[in-house]
């Protein structure tokens, strides 16, 4: 409960697997969102999330479609949505945690939090390949040019500048400036639901 009220929680849990998104997982949190939707009560979402789990594993599974149903899910419902970045969001995922694009009411993030199309190792391995392999001590090359990149790509402050987050957020502050987004959000004409058929 939050203020009182009943709401669903979404939350990605760092502890296993690192916080990914797979197919279960998707699966299961498109289920929840649906649900809750049909009810009335508001998300909240706490998004920590590297990525989708990589790997031929996932792909056979269809680790893509099953990442289209929490998408779907998102996208469909009418209830108050806030998404809350806590430290990490990368990747197809963080689009699928409710994000800007998905139609989120709020985007909150906390300020060390950091957010971007992929995360700083990978996306040296990318842009500055070369440089990192010409370089005397590669591994500290690699490790300068991360810290740089994440520096001034990834952040927080960078996202909300961007407008793909709304506002940041100290987490002491953090529960009351949900209450206080969930209080306006409850005061808004909202279509109901429209219970969309997808395939769960």
């Amino acid at each position: 409960r939050v203020d009182g009220r009943a709401v669903g929680v979404v939350a990605n849990n760092p502890r296993y697997l690192g916080g990914v998104l797979d197919s279960d997982s998707a699966t299961k949190a498109a289920r929840f969102v649906r649900t809750c939707d049909l009810f009335g009560l508001p998300l909240v979402v706490l998004v920590d999330t590297p990525g989708f789990l990589p790997g031929t594993k996932q792909e056979r599974g269809g680790v893509i479609r099953h990442g289209a149903k929490l998408v779907h899910a998102f996208a469909a419902a009418t209830v108050p949505r806030i998404t809350i970045v806590l430290r990490k969001a990368f990747g197809g995922a963080f689009i699928a945690m409710n994000s800007r694009e998905l139609g989120a009411d709020l985007v909150l993030a906390w300020p060390n939090a950091q957010m971007g199309v992929m995360g700083p190792q990978q996306a040296v391995d990318l842009v500055n390949r070369r440089d990192i392999a010409a370089a005397e001590d590669p591994a500290a090359a690699r490790e300068h040019y991360a810290a740089a990149y994440a520096e001034n790509h990834l952040t927080a402050a960078s996202a909300a500048a961007e407008g793909v987050i709304d506002e940041l957020v100290p987490p002491s502050q953090t529960r009351g400036r949900v209450v206080t987004a969930l209080r306006s959000l409850s005061d808004t004409d909202r279509s109901p639901s429209m219970a969309r058929n997808i395939p769960l």
